[in-house]
Order: structure tokens, then sequence, then C-alpha cells
């Protein structure tokens, strides 16, 4: 498996080499400008609007959104060096994603070779999803609109509800309905947290004494793609040679092979970890 890695990643860096890629030095002033680029993107981005859940009992608002749409969903990669997420630019929008096409090589070679731990670290870095809602805590009102981040049970779940004729628009700040999140931490190593939904029975005013001004408030709710780091395809390259390499040269030597395949080897160790 590892010579699979190890043939991958060099044969993909020797198709860019090939083609004129990484042979010419490094233009510092174009870093510069990206690193001023990337720090004003992220400028006024905090992760204050971001919720999670506590163990036991919450009650919650699901807020309308202008698009329509508020049951978001987008794919990330995951367990590539320390990004917490990569948003993959392949199934988010169609363009080219160079850590879908690593895995799906790993993938493919290690069914042709019947190698459970080259599939098993393939599906590590295959994109997954997660569902993302703006939502207003009932009790904590004044802290504001929070986006709350959950998984496909509980997305499917709020999806039934809303195309149930005894619940319907459950987001509608006239005839919405508060919902109970019951949440409970996991019990063992390696089990998944669990999130249960019910709806209030009665629907309910989204906004009461405890809100000052609906309009403001429905006007505060986030655009949620818009706090994520969209990534080109080049970027996302450059992070997955940075992790699956420690060889920074411009040529492959047999010894610096040697020691590409070393790094991989460590990688699928820490894959399996």
């Amino acid at each position: 498996m590892i010579k699979t890695l190890l043939t991958l990643v060099c044969e993909d860096k020797k198709h860019r080499l090939t083609n004129g890629e990484n042979n010419m030095a490094l233009n510092i002033e174009l870093m510069k400008q990206k690193l001023a680029s990337s720090q004003n993107k992220n400028a006024g981005k905090s992760n204050d609007t971001k919720w999670r859940p506590s163990e036991g009992d919450q009650t919650i608002r699901i807020l309308p959104t202008k698009d329509g749409d508020p049951f978001k969903e987008f794919h990330f990669h995951y367990n590539v060096g320390k990004n917490p997420g990569i948003l993959c630019p392949k199934k988010n929008y169609g363009e080219h994603c160079p850590i879908c096409d690593f895995a799906s090589n790993l993938w493919r070679d290690g069914v042709e070779n019947n190698d459970d731990q080259t599939k098993n670290a393939a599906k590590k870095l295959f994109a997954r999803k997660r569902y993302y809602s703006p939502i207003l805590v009932r009790g904590q009102e004044t802290n504001g609109v929070k986006i709350w981040a959950y998984g496909k049970t509980a997305y499917e779940t709020l999806l039934g509800y809303v195309l149930d004729p005894d619940y319907g628009d459950i987001t509608s700040a006239e005839t919405g309905t508060d919902i109970v999140l019951s949440y409970t931490v996991p019990g063992t190593p390696g089990s998944f947290p669990k999130t249960q939904l019910k709806p209030r029975r009665r629907p309910s005013v989204l906004c009461d004494e405890a809100i000052a001004d609906c309009d403001a408030l429905l006007d505060s709710v986030p655009d949620i793609e818009a706090q994520f780091n969209r990534l080109s395809s080049e970027d996302i390259q450059a992070l997955l040679d940075d992790y699956l390499s420690t060889d920074s040269s411009s040529e492959m030597s047999s010894s610096e092979t040697a020691k590409y395949g070393s790094a991989v080897d460590k990688k699928i160790s820490d894959f399996l970890s």
C-alpha cells in the first residue's frame, strides 16, 4: 500500500513538474498579496456565531432565510493536516478538487489490489456532508442569531417536519414552531452524540417581549456560506502536497523519494490510529 501511495504522489508531482509547475523561484511579492487578501477575507469573521448544544434539553427556533432555504448542506474534506475542514470545490461548486482525485485514485488502487488498509485511508479523505441552520436559542435571545451544525439524521428529521402538513413551515416568524433539542454526549470512545428533535405542539410567533425588533433580528441572519473560507484548487493542492510530503525541493531524487515514502507511511498510520 505504501508503494501505491508513493507512486500516486510521485506521479502527480512529476506531472506538474513536467508541465512547468513549481520550477520557478518563489514570487515573494505575490505571497504578500495572497496573505493580505486572506487576512482581509477573514476580517470581521468570528466563531461567536457558531453554536453547539449542551447536554440535556434546550429550546431553539430555526430562522427563515431570504433565499427560502434555512437548511444548508456543504461538503468538507477532513484529515488533511490540522485543517478543521476544507470546503470541497468539486462537491460544492463543480470545480476541480485535488483531494477528491487523490482519494479516488487511492480507493481504486485499494479495490484492484483487494487492500482494505488503502481503502480505509481513502475513505477518510472522501468529502463528507455537514448541515447548517440559523437559529435563535430560547432564553438566550440577547446573544443574537447563531449557526447550528448538525448531521444527516437531524437534517432528515427537520425536513420531515417541514413536509408534514401537521407542522408545515416551522421557520415562519408568525406561525412557526420552537423545537426542543435533546442532546446526549457519547458514552464510550468511538461512539457518536445523539440529537433528538421535537417540535412544540402549538405554533408560536418568533418574536415576543424578549426581542425588541423582529425585523432587525431577521436582517441579522448571516450568510452561512460566507462563514467558511473557499480555497482555490491550487491552494488545496498545496495543502495536500504539504501534508503528504516533507520534500520541499523542486526535483525528485532517490533520497527524496525515500523520504517521501516515509512521510506517506506516517500519514497512513495517522489515518488508521
